[in-house]
């Protein structure tokens, strides 16, 4: 039975592969001394999708001579993930892309050559840590840390209690992850001011500059309680120093699967357990993901950079990202997405796949794609707003090996309303040949998400709504609500302009939102019959 880990690839490469599965071309001991001396790449937060994307892609670099050194994996968050050992399962990962065919393609990903744990108390660790960020060296810290990690505040606006607590203390034992950028680049700015690269690549809009203001507002409030110098906040806002690039990722790659845990055990493969961490983090020695992938990053480095764009990674313009996501949020991916998920949930469905089996809801989002959204989608240039959609519809969503589920997806909608259904309505009123009064699938997937705040499904059995920072307000507005009852709060809902980013009344959307929200609660089976209601008068 094969096993991962840095002996086994070494001494029964023939074994791994007969098993199908690639190993990598470099030698992963030079790379990792060529780490230790000269760190070029830190990376904060690697989960699945960095681990089977970003990681990935740096290692075509290596493999073809084009790096030279790894990336350092710094974990600043759920730190029982970590093993303080380092061993060298916990280095490298299995990656097994999957078609919609069910075909595995299987790697040894070793690019990730070494972990540190961000915290000071783990003192050790942390010294290390400050002495890659010392080096002259280092050309990027890059993140994948959901975008819940870049707040410092909450939803009243106020400062986090970690965040306080930082303000307060200084730099020298800071306990949020952005207090903890903040320090160290206060270390590599006492030690000579090196320019280097703050990367998020986290899938929120506009990342880079969430990540840069989180940093640089840490800053200013510890150089106003007196423990760092105004120049440090210089240091940070000089581009030729110090820069916060944009970028756009896309790749689909959900929570370790059981079933393909049970596959590669068929195959040899062993050691694949799946472990759920205390914040409630999925982690395996392998990841399970689509083959399409997506990474654009405005290309504004200080300190130099890998030539990235020899690994897939398309490089481009400011303006070009804007465009590149504003396509995939607000279009073409992430309004299919959450119109999925609320109507998947309220139809029993845990599969996305599976969501794209049922003819209603296939409706739906092709509608919501192709007629209601292409006709206000801003060309990027680099990628094909037509081609994308028929690869997210035909290829990914309906990929019935890759296990997502509606009930992820529906986490924290009442954040991404706005930006994936608001901008395209805001589009519509901005249009003189548009109307948003023609729109019925948008407004179809805004009252199925408030349907889907009652947490009582189709057939009138409850369930749980995902986790949602508003959720307690929004079930308040609705309190009370069965199915049957005629009048309920959820004008209240619809008329958050802060939600919707719009004024879904003035946009002569909001009635007609209600009406499709009271007709599917009419009584069960009501969200399936008011979905094809609308959807056949297309």
């Amino acid at each position: 039975m094969l096993r991962l880990s840095l002996s086994s690839i070494s001494d029964e490469a023939s074994a791994w592969a007969t098993a199908g599965v690639e190993l990598p071309k470099f030698d992963i001991a030079q790379v990792t001394e060529n780490t230790r001396k000269k760190p070029q790449w830190v990376h904060f937060g690697a989960g699945n999708i960095f681990r089977g994307f970003v990681a990935n892609a740096h290692q075509r670099l290596l493999d073809s001579g084009k790096a030279d050194t790894g990336i350092i994996a710094v974990n600043s968050y759920d730190l029982d993930k970590v093993d303080p050992d380092r061993k060298p399962a916990g280095i490298l990962t299995l990656l097994v892309l999957i078609n919609a065919r069910g075909e595995f393609r299987k790697s040894v990903v070793g690019s990730i050559v070494d972990t540190i744990t961000a915290d000071p108390a783990w003192e050790a660790e942390y010294n290390r840590l400050i002495q890659v960020f010392e080096q002259p060296s280092l050309q990027i810290a890059s993140f994948t840390i959901t975008e819940k990690g870049y707040a410092l505040t909450g939803p009243d606006g106020s400062y986090l209690d970690t965040a306080k607590q930082d303000i307060k203390n200084g730099p020298a034992a800071p306990k949020h992850t952005m207090s903890k950028v903040a320090a160290l680049a206060y270390r590599r700015y006492l030690k000579g001011a090196y320019p280097m690269s703050f990367v998020s690549m986290d899938n929120c809009s506009h990342n880079g500059d969430k990540l840069k203001q989180a940093v640089v507002t840490i800053a200013r409030e510890w150089a106003k309680n007196g423990f760092v110098e105004e120049d440090f906040i210089a240091y940070l806002e000089d581009e030729n120093r110090i820069t916060f690039p944009l970028s756009m990722i896309d790749k689909i790659t959900p929570r370790p699967s059981e079933q393909v845990q049970a596959a590669l055990l068929e195959q040899g493969i062993g050691g694949m357990e799946v472990a759920v961490t205390s914040q409630n983090t999925y982690i395996a020695p392998f990841v399970n993901a689509e083959i399409s992938e997506y990474l654009v990053i405005e290309d504004k480095f200080a300190g130099g950079r890998p030539p990235l764009e020899d690994a897939g990674i398309i490089l481009t313009d400011r303006a070009t990202v804007n465009q590149v996501e504003t396509m995939k949020v607000t279009t073409c991916l992430n309004p299919l997405h959450t119109a999925l998920a609320v109507t998947g949930c309220l139809l029993g469905y845990t599969l996305i796949s599976d969501t794209m089996q049922d003819a209603t809801l296939r409706k739906l989002v092709e509608t919501i794609g192709y007629a209601e959204g292409l006709p206000v989608v801003v060309d990027p240039g680099i990628l094909d707003p037509k081609q994308f959609l028929d690869e997210v519809l035909q290829e990914r969503f309906a990929n019935p090996f890759i296990p997502d589920t509606p009930q992820r997806i529906a986490s924290d909608t009442s954040q991404k309303v706005g930006i994936r259904f608001g901008e395209t309505i805001k589009s519509y009123i901005r249009r003189e040949e548009l109307d948003p009064v023609s729109l019925t699938a948008i407004p179809l997937a805004i009252a199925a998400w408030c349907r889907y705040l009652l947490g009582i499904d189709d057939t009138g059995k409850p369930f749980t709504p995902s986790p949602d920072p508003l959720l307690t307000v929004l079930q308040g507005h609705l309190a009370g609500v069965k199915l049957g009852d005629a009048t309920s709060g959820v004008r209240a809902i619809l008329e958050d302009e802060q939600i919707f980013g719009v004024s879904l009344y003035s946009a002569g959307l909001g009635e007609k939102i209600e009406r499709m929200f009271y007709e599917m609660l009419e009584a069960p089976g009501a969200v399936r019959r008011t979905l094809n209601k609308y959807l056949e008068l297309l």
